[in-house]
């Protein structure tokens, strides 16, 4: 199982469906215009076929209290950030440093994603980490963290969050 999380807004549900697109069999050309989404209240769950199968399981954001509930059965981890809203940075930073010290998630592979990067106003990785203390938190980190800057609306960069999931559940039961 893979859990993906990250405030309202950022992008989930869009992330999610164009992994699936991506990973069908058609999926190897254009991604053509991204699908319509809505914000998820409560969860969804959306199997990719990635060399074997891949459950992902998206929590709305506005469930972010009761995530816990849900980390049992968790391999690995992928938190999405808004890179286009740096008001949103510190809470997403509070849930990050909550997801991190959980111990049930001591073992997981974690994939921070900073979303939204095709849009003019974006802050780069490098600021973000920066503004955020982002080394220091990795450094302090029990798990295997990779970061990457994507942008679910264009497809920047989901190629590699999909080697990466492939990477992560080829040596994860």
């Amino acid at each position: 199982m893979c859990l993906l999380l990250g405030a309202t807004g950022v992008g989930k549900t869009l992330l999610v469906k164009r992994l699936q697109k991506l990973s069908s069999p058609d999926g190897a050309g254009d991604l053509g215009e991204p699908p319509p989404t809505r914000p998820t209240v409560g969860t969804n769950l959306t199997d990719i076929m990635a060399q074997r199968k891949i459950t992902i399981r998206e929590l709305g954001g506005c469930m972010g209290p009761i995530w816990s509930s849900y980390y049992g059965n968790c391999r690995s981890l992928l938190f999405m950030m808004d890179a286009s809203n740096p008001t949103q940075l510190s809470v997403s930073c509070v849930q990050l440093l909550g997801l991190l010290s959980a111990e049930q998630l001591a073992e997981a592979s974690v994939l921070i994603l900073f979303n939204k990067i095709d849009l003019p106003c974006y802050m780069t990785m490098e600021e973000i980490k920066s503004l955020i203390r982002l080394p220091d938190i990795i450094a302090c980190a029990k798990q295997n963290i990779t970061m990457a800057e994507i942008s679910a609306w264009k497809g920047t960069g989901l190629a590699g969050v999909l080697r990466w999931l492939q990477d992560t559940h080829r040596t994860n039961n």
